[in-house]
Protein backbone atom coordinates (compact mmCIF):
# COMPACT_ATOMS: atom_id res chain seq x y z
CA UNK A 1 0.00 0.00 0.00
CA UNK A 2 2.65 2.56 0.71
CA UNK A 3 4.36 2.17 -2.40
CA UNK A 4 1.27 3.35 -4.92
CA UNK A 5 1.42 6.64 -2.66
CA UNK A 6 5.33 7.02 -3.33
CA UNK A 7 4.90 6.64 -7.13
CA UNK A 8 4.69 9.90 -8.78
CA UNK A 9 2.10 11.00 -10.68
CA UNK A 10 2.40 10.63 -14.59
CA UNK A 11 2.08 14.68 -16.06
CA UNK A 12 -1.11 15.55 -18.04
CA UNK A 13 0.39 16.53 -21.37
CA UNK A 14 -1.46 19.09 -23.30
CA UNK A 15 -3.22 17.65 -26.91
CA UNK A 16 -2.01 21.14 -28.48
CA UNK A 17 -0.09 23.79 -27.70
CA UNK A 18 0.38 27.69 -29.21
CA UNK A 19 4.07 27.68 -30.40
CA UNK A 20 6.14 30.67 -32.49
CA UNK A 21 7.66 29.59 -35.78
CA UNK A 22 11.74 29.36 -36.18
CA UNK A 23 12.13 27.53 -39.45
CA UNK A 24 9.48 28.97 -42.07
CA UNK A 25 8.61 26.41 -44.97
CA UNK A 26 8.10 22.95 -45.82
CA UNK A 27 10.92 22.30 -43.15
CA UNK A 28 9.10 24.34 -40.44
CA UNK A 29 10.30 24.48 -36.90
CA UNK A 30 8.40 25.35 -33.95
CA UNK A 31 8.85 26.01 -30.20
CA UNK A 32 6.35 24.62 -27.67
CA UNK A 33 8.14 23.95 -24.60
CA UNK A 34 10.96 23.23 -26.72
CA UNK A 35 12.11 23.14 -30.29
CA UNK A 36 10.62 21.09 -32.71
CA UNK A 37 12.07 20.37 -36.76
CA UNK A 38 10.17 19.34 -40.17
CA UNK A 39 6.98 19.72 -38.61
CA UNK A 40 3.83 18.77 -41.05
CA UNK A 41 1.50 21.57 -42.07
CA UNK A 42 -1.69 20.79 -42.32
CA UNK A 43 -4.66 22.80 -43.29
CA UNK A 44 -8.10 22.75 -45.24
CA UNK A 45 -8.86 20.81 -48.29
CA UNK A 46 -7.68 22.93 -51.19
CA UNK A 47 -5.66 25.74 -49.29
CA UNK A 48 -2.11 25.62 -48.99
CA UNK A 49 0.30 27.87 -46.26
CA UNK A 50 3.07 27.81 -45.40
CA UNK A 51 4.14 29.66 -41.88
CA UNK A 52 6.37 32.16 -41.78
CA UNK A 53 8.98 33.05 -39.22
CA UNK A 54 8.00 34.45 -35.81
CA UNK A 55 4.14 33.36 -36.79
CA UNK A 56 1.97 32.01 -33.95
CA UNK A 57 0.59 28.95 -34.73
CA UNK A 58 -1.53 25.84 -33.15
CA UNK A 59 0.62 22.65 -32.82
CA UNK A 60 -1.16 19.21 -32.61
CA UNK A 61 -0.15 16.65 -30.65
CA UNK A 62 -0.96 12.98 -31.32
CA UNK A 63 0.52 9.41 -31.20
CA UNK A 64 1.86 7.70 -27.74
CA UNK A 65 2.66 10.55 -25.74
CA UNK A 66 1.78 12.82 -27.58
CA UNK A 67 5.29 12.69 -29.78
CA UNK A 68 3.67 13.10 -33.60
CA UNK A 69 2.92 16.60 -33.72
CA UNK A 70 1.83 18.43 -36.80
CA UNK A 71 1.33 22.33 -37.37
CA UNK A 72 -2.57 23.11 -37.91
CA UNK A 73 -2.97 26.74 -38.38
CA UNK A 74 -1.87 30.29 -37.31
CA UNK A 75 -3.63 33.39 -35.00
CA UNK A 76 -6.33 34.39 -37.20
CA UNK A 77 -5.44 38.62 -38.60
CA UNK A 78 -8.34 41.05 -37.59
CA UNK A 79 -12.05 39.72 -39.29
CA UNK A 80 -13.19 42.35 -41.88
CA UNK A 81 -15.89 44.65 -40.03
CA UNK A 82 -18.29 43.77 -42.09
CA UNK A 83 -17.77 39.90 -42.32
CA UNK A 84 -20.69 37.59 -41.68
CA UNK A 85 -20.76 34.04 -40.38
CA UNK A 86 -19.72 31.70 -43.62
CA UNK A 87 -18.00 34.16 -45.28
CA UNK A 88 -14.29 33.12 -46.24
CA UNK A 89 -11.66 35.82 -46.40
CA UNK A 90 -8.17 34.64 -47.55
CA UNK A 91 -5.40 37.32 -47.36
CA UNK A 92 -1.84 37.29 -48.17
CA UNK A 93 1.02 39.01 -47.01
CA UNK A 94 0.91 42.51 -48.82
CA UNK A 95 -2.78 43.34 -48.51
CA UNK A 96 -3.10 40.86 -51.56
CA UNK A 97 -7.22 39.27 -50.25
CA UNK A 98 -10.25 37.10 -52.19
CA UNK A 99 -13.01 37.77 -50.33
CA UNK A 100 -15.76 35.57 -50.76
CA UNK A 101 -19.36 37.26 -49.18
CA UNK A 102 -22.45 35.62 -48.26
CA UNK A 103 -24.39 37.60 -51.11
CA UNK A 104 -22.76 35.74 -53.88
CA UNK A 105 -20.21 38.46 -54.50
CA UNK A 106 -16.55 37.53 -55.22
CA UNK A 107 -14.29 40.38 -54.10
CA UNK A 108 -10.56 40.91 -55.32
CA UNK A 109 -7.97 42.77 -54.21
CA UNK A 110 -4.52 43.22 -55.26
CA UNK A 111 -2.73 42.63 -58.94
CA UNK A 112 -4.94 40.28 -60.60
CA UNK A 113 -3.26 38.03 -62.85
CA UNK A 114 -5.26 35.37 -64.77
CA UNK A 115 -3.46 32.09 -66.59
CA UNK A 116 -5.50 30.17 -68.88
CA UNK A 117 -9.02 31.23 -70.52
CA UNK A 118 -11.00 33.97 -69.23
CA UNK A 119 -14.98 33.17 -69.06
CA UNK A 120 -17.25 35.60 -68.78
CA UNK A 121 -21.11 34.44 -68.79
CA UNK A 122 -20.45 31.30 -70.24
CA UNK A 123 -18.82 33.17 -73.22
CA UNK A 124 -14.70 33.50 -73.72
CA UNK A 125 -13.97 37.15 -72.91
CA UNK A 126 -12.45 38.49 -76.03
CA UNK A 127 -10.61 42.40 -75.70
CA UNK A 128 -12.12 44.89 -77.69
CA UNK A 129 -8.86 45.71 -80.05
CA UNK A 130 -11.01 49.07 -81.26
CA UNK A 131 -9.22 52.51 -82.67
CA UNK A 132 -9.51 54.67 -79.91
CA UNK A 133 -8.99 52.57 -77.15
CA UNK A 134 -12.03 50.21 -75.45
CA UNK A 135 -15.63 50.61 -76.31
Amino acid sequence: MWLSKQVKPVSPTADADLGVTTIAGNGTGVITRGEVRSLPVYGPGGYIWLPGSGEEVLVIKGGPGGEEQCVAGARQSATPKEMLPGEVYLYGPVGNAVYLKKDGTVELQGTISIKGELVVNGEAYKPCRCEGGLT
